[in-house]
């Protein structure tokens, strides 16, 4: 499943497939104590290794020298590109303290404003990524990249999506409220943001076709898996075939925030060194509390004349959302997971009550895409 990659241009190219996990822990392993991010990194490259990871924030254990060329016997090299207001804050919390259980390095970036990156940038990225000690795991809101095209080893992928709508309407409202924080809070945050813009009615905005509401801007999901190339972002077939393409081919899961419990349960069997325990950990008391403190705030739910238009304007987002949903169920039922979780509807008539169906996870505020409209130009529209 795992076994091949794409040049930029579209054509394949071969890369050795990555082993499935090994179930078992390898007691042989040597263990390293913990140590704060400059300990593993060595106080000479810290600095510029933050550079290069633009604010990079490292949890887990201390590699020592005579380490560096242990062949590992499980994907040590785990990529979480993770798609924005889809839950991947409560993922990230969760993996702080797996990274703490399990002695694996956790490297999060700060850049939250750069998704799509130059050819330059993407290889000064994956170099950096590939020299993070093992066993380690990456996270950043970035778009596919692919490490085989530049003949460096690919590492492994997870991902979680959500539902196209649910994501648009709580990124549209985070924007303008924010989350438990506080609106007012919120609004000291964004000072740049004029009054017509914050409180522009969204169905407004979806039906007279605002660039905020509309394509490119609404076609969002699929660049995250499509990759680097231009035509990624051009809402379409090509966007659409290539970003299944590169889920099977480089994703060991991507779930569905729908159905988080079942996420975290395949990931515990797939990925063990790394997530065992996870569920645990996530219903856990303590951990809950944390949930009644997030929420975006939302104001209203779009009319159902609104929410089809958007519908029909998120075609291809949708269809790649039901094709990801399809393949997180045929591995559920392939590894004979019991579900945890309500299974999600197939049926558009989802639109009628869909706004507030999803419980918000803890998120982090939503990136800001520069290489859009500049600020005022949302007031633009057909």
């Amino acid at each position: 499943m795992i076994n091949r990659g794409m040049t930029e241009e579209g054509t394949e190219m071969s890369a050795p497939p990555h082993p499935r996990p090994d179930m078992t822990s390898n007691a042989s392993e040597k263990r390293c104590k913990h140590a704060p991010p400059s300990a593993f990194l060595g106080k000479t490259v810290v600095s510029k290794q933050r550079e290069a990871f633009g604010g990079l924030k490292c949890v887990g254990r201390v590699l020592e020298e005579k380490d560096t060329e242990k062949v590992l016997p499980f994907p040590s090299q785990v990529v979480y590109n993770r798609v924005g207001k889809c839950g991947s804050r409560t993922v990230v919390i969760l993996l702080r303290l797996l990274a703490e259980k399990h002695q694996f390095n956790l490297v999060s970036s700060d850049i939250h404003n750069k998704t799509r990156l130059t050819k330059h940038e993407q290889v000064d990225l994956m170099k950096n990524i590939s020299n993070i000690p093992q066993p380690f795991l990456y996270t950043r809101h970035v778009h596919f990249l692919n490490f085989t095209r530049f003949r460096i080893e690919q590492p492994v992928y997870i991902n979680i999506i959500r539902d196209p709508i649910n994501r648009f309407l709580s990124n549209y409202f985070f924007r303008r409220f924010g989350d438990w924080r506080g609106e007012q809070n919120h609004l000291i945050r964004t000072p740049g943001m004029k009054d017509d813009e914050r409180y522009l009615d969204i169905n407004v905005c979806i039906l007279e076709n605002y660039p905020e509401c509309s394509n490119p801007r609404v076609f969002y999901i699929i660049p995250y898996f499509c990759g680097q190339h231009p035509q990624c972002r051009e809402p379409g077939v090509w966007a659409l075939e290539r970003a299944k393409q590169n889920v099977l081919e480089n994703y060991l899961l991507v779930g569905i925030l729908e159905e988080l419990e079942d996420v975290l349960l395949l990931l515990e069997r797939l990925l063990p060194h790394y997530f065992t325990g996870v569920l645990n950990i996530y219903k856990s008391p303590d951990y809950r509390k944390m949930g009644n403190m997030t929420g975006t705030v939302r104001k209203h739910t779009p009319t159902l004349e609104a929410l089809q238009v958007l519908y029909h304007r998120m075609r291809y987002e949708y269809e790649f959302y039901n094709f990801i949903r399809d393949q997180f169920h045929l591995m559920k039922k392939k590894i004979g997971l019991k579900s945890v979780s309500q299974p999600t509807a197939y049926s558009p008539a989802f639109l009628q009550e869909l706004a507030l169906r999803t419980p918000e996870p803890l998120d982090e505020d939503e990136e800001l895409d520069t290489d859009l409209e500049d600020a005022n130009s949302w007031l633009v529209h057909p």
